[in-house]
């Protein structure tokens, strides 16, 4: 019986052996074919026109006084009041082209920004823009106002501005201004 059995398991090797192997070789023959009939749509071409743009005016301090001098920039235009409110915070941290000072230091970097229904637009910094402050009260005003007289000159529906650092409320930017509020522009700041 111990023969037979040996037999009968040999018997299912080897037709378990036959079997795999069939199994494999369709499984190789089995290759989807793209069908020769198949054409791709051909892309259009990328438009050469430029993109649409719109004006803004920035504010900046300057070295003569403590006012804030305007500073026309064109940006891309878009219909998000949220999209053209980052291209002018990102303007303003390039800095002046017209030799005014920059107002936030140049490593800042803008991590959010967004809009209420209220109308108040959250501007949320890196750390840069607290760290690498300049120091004094005059410093700390320019920078916040050249911020918000900024949005809300060129957005009417942004009515106030609350600036965060890192995610997160900060008692002051550099020592001076209370920071736990959003700010209402302040005209008067600026040059005419």
């Amino acid at each position: 019986m111990d023969m037979k059995r040996l037999i009968y398991v040999g018997l299912l090797l080897v037709l378990l052996i036959i079997l795999v192997i069939i199994f494999f070789r369709k499984g190789g023959e089995e290759r989807i074919k793209p069908a020769s009939s198949t054409t791709f749509p051909e892309q259009e071409p990328l438009s050469e026109e430029p993109e649409e743009t719109t004006q803004i005016t920035l504010f900046f301090p300057s070295e003569e006084d403590t006012l804030l001098h305007p500073e026309v920039r064109d940006i891309i235009a878009s219909s998000s009041v949220g999209i053209q409110a980052k291209q002018v915070i990102e303007e303003l941290i390039k800095g002046s082209q017209n030799g005014y000072i920059s107002a936030v230091p140049p490593e800042t970097k803008l991590r959010e920004l967004f809009i209420t229904e209220e109308g108040v637009a959250y501007v949320d910094f890196s750390r840069e823009i607290q760290e690498k402050h300049n120091s004094g009260s005059s410093a700390e005003i320019s920078t916040i106002f050249s911020i918000v007289n900024s949005l809300t000159y060129n957005f009417k529906s942004v009515k106030k501005v609350f600036i965060l650092i890192d995610g997160g409320e900060k008692q002051t930017l550099g020592g001076h201004i209370d920071l736990s509020r959003p700010f209402l522009p302040q005209h008067d700041l600026i040059a005419n």
